[in-house]
Parts: structure tokens; C-alpha cells; sequence
């Protein structure tokens, strides 16, 4: 078994990539800021059925752990009863699919990032727990979609993070080993899956992370945009990750 790398949180000017053969990276929170989706298709779906909207801050303390736990939690919120589930989902994912994308932005240094994490051999995949036929239009629509040879939604599997099983299958897909691939997240869900899966992983600090502060989370570092993992010759000083 592969021993994975030492990541130090410690200032540094570098990152030595040569660790790793591939990077699996979370979607919502980590890559695109999506909260805005979610806001508007949640409010379209309780308003047909005649419930009341749920602002942006109560959803983002709920984003992170796939569409259907998303909604059993808006429901809860609203006092709704359990029973207008498939109604609820079947709104949401009608309004979801139609206004992908038109309410999110990608996060600065993001494609930047993930260019210069290619340029430097790793292999990428997108890892997410949003349904994989969200994740796919949303990235095509975002200009991230060439970016990775593999992408996984949250229905690709028959469990989400943060069990392990979709990172082991994920680093199945791409012919790496665990140890030699870097999970980069946003959320405890991310970070807990990897440590299960026995990858190495790294948390933005600007992503969602169920309302939590991210740092008080498990990770072996943290990165404030993904230019930082790839771009080493202009890591600034403020940088927490060291091999």
C-alpha cells in the first residue's frame, strides 16, 4: 500500500505536485458558486406547492450532500409533511434543469487552476453529489467541462460522500492509486470521504461546508482558490500547504 504524501499547514512558496498522479474535485462550493441556482429552483418548486420560500441562508447551511437530502431538509424547514416528497422532487428537478447555470458564477482562479493542475500531468475528475445529469450541462455550461476525463454526479453510485466508495471508484476510473490522488473540496463531506478513502485532501476556503467554518474541519490543508494548487511558481505567502 502507497503511504499517502505529508501535506504541512504551513506558510510555503510551493507545492510539490509530483506527489500525485490525479485530482478528484467537489462541483458546487469548490468549482462554481451555485447557491443562486439552488435559491430559485427550491422557491419555484414550494411555490407550486403552495408553500413558503426559504431564503439563500438558510440553503446554503443545507447544500453539500446531494438533491434529495436538499429537499427532505427544505421541507422539514417549511413544516411541509413528508408525503409531498415526490411532488417536491419531481418540481425541483423540472425547474433545476431549466434554470441551470443562470444563477451561478464560477469562483475566481478556478479554470486558471484546474489548466495549470493538466499542464502539470495530473489526471482530473469531477466528483460531486449533485445528480449527474445536473453536474454535466452545468459544467459545459461553465466552460469547465474539458477539463476532466471523468464525471461523476451523485446518483453514479450507490452511495454519496461522505461515504468512500464514490472516491474509490472515481480513482478506479482514472487508474490511480488513492494515495497518489488529491481530493479538492469544499466541506467535511469532502474531507471525510477522502480520509476514508485514504486520499490526501486539500479544502477551498471560500465554499459552503453546511454553514460550519471550514477550518475546524479534518483536512490536511487549505487553499483560498485552485490557482494555488496548480500555479506554484505564484503561490502567494499566505498559503497553508507544504509536501
Amino acid at each position: 500500500m502507497v503511504a499517502p504524501p505529508i501535506i504541512r499547514r504551513v506558510n510555503s512558496q510551493s507545492i510539490d505536485l509530483s506527489h500525485f498522479d490525479a485530482a478528484i474535485v467537489d462541483l458546487d462550493g469548490t468549482m462554481v458558486d451555485t447557491l443562486g441556482d439552488f435559491v430559485v429552483a427550491l422557491n419555484l418548486m414550494l411555490d407550486d406547492l403552495a408553500l413558503p420560500a426559504v431564503d439563500a441562508a438558510r440553503v446554503e447551511t443545507m447544500v453539500g450532500k446531494g438533491s434529495e437530502h436538499l429537499i427532505q431538509s427544505v421541507l422539514r424547514h417549511v413544516g411541509a409533511e413528508d408525503a409531498l416528497y415526490e411532488r417536491a422532487w419531481a418540481r425541483y428537478q423540472h425547474h433545476y434543469l431549466a434554470i441551470n447555470g443562470q444563477h451561478s458564477e464560477v469562483y475566481e482562479g478556478v479554470a486558471k487552476g484546474l489548466a495549470a493542475l493538466q499542464k502539470r500531468g495530473l489526471r482530473l475528475a469531477c466528483l460531486t453529489n449533485k445528480p449527474t445529469a445536473f453536474a454535466l450541462p452545468l459544467l459545459a455550461t461553465k466552460g469547465l467541462d474539458a477539463y476532466f476525463e471523468q464525471v461523476f454526479g451523485g446518483d453514479a453510485f450507490e452511495r454519496k460522500k461522505p461515504d468512500p466508495l464514490p472516491l474509490l471508484k472515481t480513482c478506479e476510473a482514472l487508474g490511480t492509486v488513492p494515495a497518489r490522488t488529491l481530493m479538492v473540496g469544499d466541506s467535511s463531506n469532502d474531507a471525510k470521504a477522502a480520509r476514508a478513502a485514504g486520499c490526501p485532501v486539500v479544502l477551498v476556503s471560500y465554499g459552503y461546508n453546511h454553514g460550519e467554518p471550514v477550518r475546524g474541519v479534518d483536512a490536511d490543508g487549505f487553499v483560498d482558490s485552485l490557482l494555488e494548487l496548480g500555479a506554484q511558481d505564484d503561490l502567494p505567502s499566505s498559503a497553508s500547504l507544504s509536501l
